[in-house]
């Protein structure tokens, strides 16, 4: 069984030689997942674009990887603000709104961010083919 590299156009890791995620069986592990609009390449202004942008961006990469965001078992999301929480919680009941079938999730908060960057997540994901 070989690991696969998946990359999203439009979606980058700046100039670091980094995939959006890798896929060895059924188990996809995202790398760093950011706001930025891949039509532009910019980061999303403001927190709720930026986290409007990352789920946009995780949901894309977990499709690429031949999943969906049915397949995501964990996501951890790093917050530079506390007031994030309430952002992503909207976002995160929009796309799970059955609690009985919810992936797991840790937010915690950074100060480590880069640049104007908010919000960040990293997602695991099980796509059985």
């Amino acid at each position: 069984m070989s690991r696969r590299s998946i990359y999203l156009d439009g979606f980058a890791h700046g100039a670091q030689p980094i995939p959006a995620a890798s896929r060895k069986g059924p188990l996809v592990v995202t790398g760093g997942v950011h706001g930025i609009d891949r039509a532009t390449g910019a980061l999303a202004d403001g927190l709720e674009a930026q986290v409007a942008a990352m789920f946009y961006n995780l949901s894309a990469i977990l499709v690429a990887a031949g999943g969906s965001m049915d397949d995501l078992v964990k996501l951890t999301v790093k917050v530079r603000s506390n007031d994030a929480r309430e952002v992503i919680n909207r976002t995160w009941v929009a796309y799970f709104p059955d609690p009985a079938v919810r992936p797991a999730r840790h937010t915690f908060l950074v100060d480590t961010l880069p640049g104007a960057m908010l919000v960040q997540c990293e997602g695991m994901a099980f796509v059985e083919d």
